[in-house]
């Protein structure tokens, strides 16, 4: 079941940005849930509207979606990645977003998922599917797609277990890992 708290801010002529942060549990140890979740180019697979993630570098992606009925394309920067622990990210150009997911172990194979996300609604109609909580449940619809994805799978598709602390990718390769694994 995934927990909800969606934060709106009164409008400010400077400052559109919602924030949604939705919780999750998965029964997987949280390196294999991390490892997934650094799997970037297989969030299609669990992520509705998104039609393609492509992987730049170590801290930069490039996505395509459909949001609100319209294609979508932008670019983001990995501003942390500490394995095990936490990912966060900002939009570097196109849609307005920023984010962290949260990893925390509950016990040894158990790990619960907390996705803070902010993002600036474009144009009525979007305005109005977020007054409706559209992107809300599209996310929470997300979350639940990747828990029943790393549950069912026997092994994550790949791992990147280096980090990334706002001023680039500190690689830190452990035997048998890297950014995909086919």
């Amino acid at each position: 079941m995934v927990s909800a708290k969606t934060d709106r801010k009164l409008p400010n002529p400077i400052d559109f940005m919602e924030t949604i942060e939705k919780t999750i549990e998965i029964d997987a140890p949280v390196n294999k849930v991390y490892n997934q979740w650094t799997q970037f180019e297989e969030f299609p697979r669990f992520m509705e509207g998104v039609e393609q993630v492509t992987q730049i570098d170590d801290s930069h992606l490039h996505w395509v979606a459909e949001v609100g009925g319209k294609k979508k394309e932008w670019d983001a920067e990995i501003t942390v990645q500490i394995p095990d622990e936490r990912i966060a990210w900002q939009s570097t150009s196109g849609v307005t977003t920023a984010g962290t997911v949260n990893f925390k172990p509950k016990d040894q194979n158990r790990t619960v998922i907390t996705l803070t996300m902010s993002y600036e609604p474009e144009g009525p109609l979007e305005n109005v599917g977020d007054a409706l909580g559209f992107l809300s449940r599209r996310v929470e619809g997300d979350l639940e797609r990747f828990k029943e994805f790393i549950q069912t799978r026997g092994t994550e598709t790949g791992a990147w277990r280096g980090e990334i602390r706002t001023g680039g990718a500190r690689p830190r390769r452990t035997k048998g890992t890297s950014r995909k694994v086919e």
